[in-house]
């Protein structure tokens, strides 16, 4: 009986790529002193156009032709909130909080419906797939719960406003996110070992029947 074929790129692999691109944002907004919505959404656009990269790379790469559905809607969603907040004219503060909640809600569905599916279809990777959209979902309510007009002024030229929280809410988040993917792709795989009998054993049990 012939082996299916193994795959060089698998799921592991994805979630750390995705990882990776999370980290890299949550640096770039925790270590910039600006908060503001151009910096904000660059941060969001190309965190999200490179996740779309990794999606489509994935549907290709890793997932059989029967289950490329939801990594290229994954990818789609994320390429289109990327693209659209990649103008800077449109990098507002209203901006910010319309598209990263929009795209929260949008692709946190569709990764928790499709984590769901999984789960029932027996694939282990589903756990990870309903977390992932727990956690962007928990984004959406974060952010509503923020303010865009807020503004409180420190001491001095300091001021804390909307969009300041908005962006630090998306830069904890893309935290979140790296550290619970990065151990989703380093924790070990348990595939299941199956064994055949040996020829002569087959053969012996023929015979006695």
């Amino acid at each position: 009986m012939t082996d299916a074929p193994t795959r060089t790129f698998e799921v592991r692999h994805v979630q750390l790529a995705r990882a990776l691109f999370a980290a890299v944002a949550a640096i770039m907004i925790t270590f910039s002193s600006d908060h503001s919505a151009a910096v904000g959404l660059a941060v969001f656009s190309g965190y999200a156009i490179a996740t779309a990269i990794v999606f489509f790379a994935a549907a290709w790469l890793v997932y059989p032709a029967g289950g490329r559905g939801l990594p290229v809607l994954l990818g789609v969603e994320a390429l289109v909130a990327g693209m659209v907040t990649g103008i800077p004219p449109l990098r507002t503060t209203e901006m910010f909080f319309i598209v990263v909640i929009a795209w929260a809600v949008v692709s946190g569905v569709t990764e928790l419906v499709g984590g769901l599916r999984a789960r029932r279809a027996g694939d282990a990777n589903g756990r990870d797939g309903v977390l992932i959209g727990a956690i962007t979902l928990a984004l959406a309510v974060g952010l509503l719960l923020v303010n865009p007009t807020y503004s409180l002024q420190y001491v001095g030229d300091l001021t804390l406003t909307g969009i300041v929280i908005g962006v630090g809410v998306f830069g904890g988040y893309a935290a979140v996110i790296a550290v619970f993917l990065g151990i989703a792709g380093f924790s070990p795989r348990h595939t299941p070992v199956v064994t055949e009998a040996p020829a002569s054993s087959a053969r012996s049990a023929g015979e006695i029947v």
